[in-house]
């Protein structure tokens, strides 16, 4: 890895939306699985994953099958890993509320959950049961009635969907499951075909294909956001273990060759002993190729005069995973204000938070931690504002509320005032006549 100092280095990349030729053929599948439905389903999929399916719902007797190929260590760790993401996501829970006000009024917001959401997972190479666990299960706390998942129906080239994604599926409560992929499954998501009806918003990773899709049909319906590369940043004092720093940052590496591995450090030293170690470790990595490309275009060993220089170059990186492998962790947490997640101490490696210990792992990524959040309950929520004014409030207030209009030119907006409080005066004048 190419160390240098911090003040010349960004990892902020501009937002791929795609070369032409892939934005014309995402454009084209969505038009045709709009036009056609579920027959444009079946050629895309004879097409990319060379099945050709008979059907496009698993049924029970499938999902259940799946359960004789994965190993009993592997059903113990995703029902752990279940249990943990759910109790954290159960404590972000919010309920409607109502606010009585003097003058008779109601205010007020109801929260519901959405109806129906569609989960895109991938398959083949990229199966990550994990991830299904991190798009379910924050919808199913919000209380959404409907979960859907969609996922390739082939795995490396070969008929039959990933077991332990349906396992995955099948632990969280997901029966509702379509055995097609790629940008003609975000289409039947986003606008409902004869055997997939349409969701309210569609959340989940996908290739360059599934990215696009999102991207156009966003509108239609909601979706969860066009992430990018995966990305850590490893913020270590010399305290540090390099074997631990320079580990954590291979795991991020091997995710693809655009991810972002950084050290950020005020100690030469560990610079230079992180340098030495992560050549040692990489040389032992099954995906050694995809991580030396990752580190050689997006990685570096960035040094600072400072721990508190450290924490500006933080914040301006705004990285999806931010490490703080420092003495004193909890006492520079307050000064963090950019990252998707925060993992403090030598024993809190990413790994952690990407399967087991319950927050989200899908983060906000290029820089986009500076104003979005994790994947959260409240992604799945929808908010209704309720307002009653009663006569008083109306009589208190209505004047200024035909100002404001009638500044704004909207005198449609200040009549449908005026006209309740013309009645109201006539129905006093009246009441004062009759007596």
């Amino acid at each position: 890895m190419r160390i240098l100092p911090a003040k010349s280095f960004s990892t902020k990349r501009e937002e791929d939306y795609g070369t032409p030729e892939q934005n014309r053929v995402v454009k084209e599948i969505i038009e045709r699985v709009r036009t056609e439905g579920d027959q444009a389903l079946f050629y895309y999929t004879e097409q990319h994953d060379r099945v050709k399916p008979d059907k496009l719902r698993l049924e029970e007797a499938e999902i259940q099958a799946a359960y004789e190929q994965v190993d009993e260590p592997f059903l113990q760790a995703i029902r752990e890993a279940a249990a943990n993401i759910r109790a954290f996501h159960e404590k972000q829970k919010r309920n409607s509320w109502m606010d009585p006000q003097p003058d008779g009024s109601l205010l007020g917001q109801v929260i519901r959950p959405l109806k129906r959401v569609g989960l895109y997972v991938p398959g083949g190479k990229a199966a990550y049961p994990s991830s299904v666990l991190m798009n379910a299960i924050p919808a199913m706390v919000a209380g959404v009635p409907e979960v859907v998942m969609v996922t390739p129906p082939a795995t490396a080239g070969q008929p039959g969907i990933n077991p332990y994604i349906l396992v995955a599926a099948a632990e969280v409560g997901i029966t509702e499951i379509y055995g097609v992929g790629g940008a003609q499954a975000v289409a039947a998501l986003a606008y409902g075909t004869e055997s997939i009806p349409a969701v309210d918003k569609i959340v989940g990773p996908g290739n360059i294909y599934v990215a696009l899709a999102k991207r156009y049909v966003f509108g239609a319906v909601d979706i969860d956001s066009i992430a990018g590369p995966s990305e850590i940043v490893v913020l270590a004092d010399s305290s540090a273990d390099p074997a631990y720093v320079a580990a954590d940052l291979l795991s991020q590496a091997e995710h693809d060759e655009m991810a972002s591995a950084v050290l950020v450090t005020p100690s030469a030293e560990l610079a230079e002993q992180v340098r030495r170690e992560v050549s040692r470790q990489l040389a032992e990595l099954p995906r050694k190729a995809i991580a030396q490309r990752s580190l050689d275009d997006y990685g570096a060993i960035l040094t600072v005069d400072s721990l508190e220089e450290g924490i500006e170059v933080v914040n301006r990186l705004a990285p999806e995973h931010l490490e703080l492998l420092l003495e004193e962790p909890f006492r520079y947490l307050g000064a963090i204000e950019n990252a998707g997640a925060i993992f403090l101490g030598e024993y809190s490696s990413e790994p952690v938070g990407d399967y087991f210990a319950g927050p989200n792992h899908i983060l906000p990524t290029n820089g986009t931690a500076r104003f979005s959040s994790p994947l959260n309950v409240d992604d799945f929520l929808k908010k209704s504002s309720v307002i009653y004014y009663s006569r008083q409030a109306l009589l208190e207030n209505g004047r200024k509320i035909i100002t404001l209009a009638q500044h704004e030119g909207l005198q449609g907006h200040a009549r449908a005032i005026e006209v309740r409080l013309e009645k109201e005066l006539e129905k006093e004048e009246n009441r004062d006549g009759g007596n």
